[in-house]
C-alpha cells in the first residue's frame, strides 16, 4: 500500500528480502490488505503497464505482489524477478499470476504456473495455436488449477445490449471494420511481425471475441485475403467473408487494417431480419440502434476483467472461450497471401 500510512521495504529489480511486507499499518488497512489477493504479472510490456497494473491498484481484490520481467521493470516498489521460477521459490505466498507475455512464449509460462500451483489470468491472443490453447485448458483441469482466458472487449455493457437485440431480431448482414495504428498501439514492438505474432490480427482478435460473443447463431469462416508486407512475416491488412448454416444467408464479412493514422475505426454494424441498424462503436463501448445511441458508457474492460477473475475464484471455475482464436486460425487455414510494400518503423 503506498501513502504515509504505513512503511514499504523499497525493492530493486531482481531483488527479495524476506522482510517483505507492510509494517505499522493502522488495523482497519491491514484486514482490507489481507483481503486482497496477491497476484504477480508476469510480462511488464504495453497491456501490462497501461491496463493491468494500474487497474489491479485500484482493484478491491486483488494487490500486485511482483512483477516478472526480463528487462527488469517494476511496479512501484514491489519485488522484480527476471523469471517465473525465481518468483515461485522467493514467493510462495503468491498463488495468482496474470501472464501478459507476447503469446508465442505463453505455453510453457502458464504450464510452468500450473505446475507451481498458481492459478492464471492470461492476457489476449492466448496462444500462436489451437493445440496450445487446447493443451493449456486440459492441464489446468488435471491439475484442478484455474484458467481464465480473457477477451477484453467482451467487457462492455454495449456488447450484452447487442448481444441481446440480435437474439431477438436475428441477422441480415454484418461487417466489422476494425482499423488503427500499428505504430500507436505496438510501437517498435517487432514480435508482431514475426510467425506466432498475429499481425493485424491481433487486435483483429479484439472484434472477433465481440463477434463470437453476440452472434445467434454459429459462423465461419468461408474465405479470407491476407496482406503481408514483403518484409515481415504476419499481415498488415485482413479481409475475411463468413458463412453460416442459416437458410436466408446473412452476409457477414471483417475488415481489419493496421496502417490507419487517422485515428481508431472500431466498429460493427449489423441490419437485423426487422431492418433495423444496430452499430457497435469504439471497440464496444457504444451501442446505437437506428443512429440513436443506446448505450454509451466509459470503457471498464479490464475492471470487469478482474471482477470475473475474482468471481472464478469463489466458483472454483475457469473460463477459457477459444471460438476468436479458432476463427484467426481458420482465417490463415482459408486464406489467399498477397505481398504488399514494405513496413518500416
Amino acid at each position: 500500500m503506498r501513502g504515509s500510512h504505513c512503511y514499504q521495504p523499497i525493492f530493486h529489480p531482481g531483488a527479495w528480502h524476506p522482510a517483505a511486507g507492510i509494517v505499522n499499518c493502522p488495523p482497519d488497512l491491514e484486514e482490507f490488505l489481507v483481503a486482497r489477493k496477491k497476484i504477480a504479472i508476469i510480462g511488464v510490456g504495453k497491456i501490462a503497464q497501461d491496463q493491468h497494473l494500474p487497474v489491479i491498484d485500484k482493484s478491491e481484490d486483488f494487490v500486485v505482489a511482483a512483477t516478472v520481467s526480463l528487462r527488469g521493470l517494476g511496479h512501484d516498489n514491489v519485488p522484480v524477478f527476471r523469471t517465473p521460477a525465481e518468483l515461485y521459490r522467493a514467493m510462495p505466498e503468491v498463488k495468482l499470476v496474470a501472464v501478459c507475455t507476447p503469446p508465442g512464449v505463453r505455453h510453457a509460462i502458464v504450464r510452468e504456473a500450473i505446475d507451481a500451483g498458481m492459478d492464471v489470468l492470461m492476457e489476449k491472443p492466448p496462444t500462436p495455436t489451437v493445440s496450445e490453447l487446447d493443451d493449456l485448458v486440459a492441464y489446468a483441469k488435471k491439475k484442478k488449477k484455474i484458467l481464465f482466458q480473457t477477451w477484453h472487449s467482451q467487457y462492455n455493457a454495449a456488447v450484452d445490449q447487442a448481444k441481446k437485440l440480435l437474439k431477438r431480431d436475428g441477422i441480415k448482414s454484418l461487417r466489422i471494420d476494425w482499423r488503427e495504428s500499428v505504430r500507436k498501439w505496438h510501437p517498435g514492438q517487432d514480435w508482431v511481425w514475426e510467425p506466432g505474432g498475429f499481425g493485424v490480427c491481433d487486435p483483429g482478435i479484439n472484434a472477433l471475441s465481440i463477434f463470437s460473443k453476440i452472434m445467434p447463431f454459429p459462423a465461419f469462416v468461408e474465405s479470407a485475403q491476407l496482406k503481408f508486407p514483403s518484409n515481415k512475416q504476419t499481415p498488415v491488412d485482413v479481409e475475411i467473408v463468413f458463412k453460416s448454416d442459416e437458410k436466408h444467408q446473412p452476409k457477414m464479412s471483417a475488415g481489419f487494417n493496421w496502417l490507419e493514422e487517422s485515428g481508431e475505426i472500431w466498429t460493427i454494424s449489423v441490419e437485423t431480419e426487422k431492418g433495423d441498424q444496430i452499430k457497435l462503436e469504439k471497440g464496444g463501448s457504444v451501442l446505437r440502434v437506428n443512429g440513436v445511441v443506446k448505450v454509451e458508457k466509459p470503457s471498464e474492460e479490464y475492471e470487469g476483467i478482474y471482477e470475473r477473475f475474482a468471481e472464478l475464484l469463489k466458483k472454483n471455475k475457469s473460463d477459457v472461450d477459444a471460438a476468436p482464436l479458432r476463427l484467426v486460425a481458420d482465417a490463415f487455414l482459408l486464406g489467399s497471401r498477397e505481398n504488399v510494400d514494405a513496413f518500416e518503423w
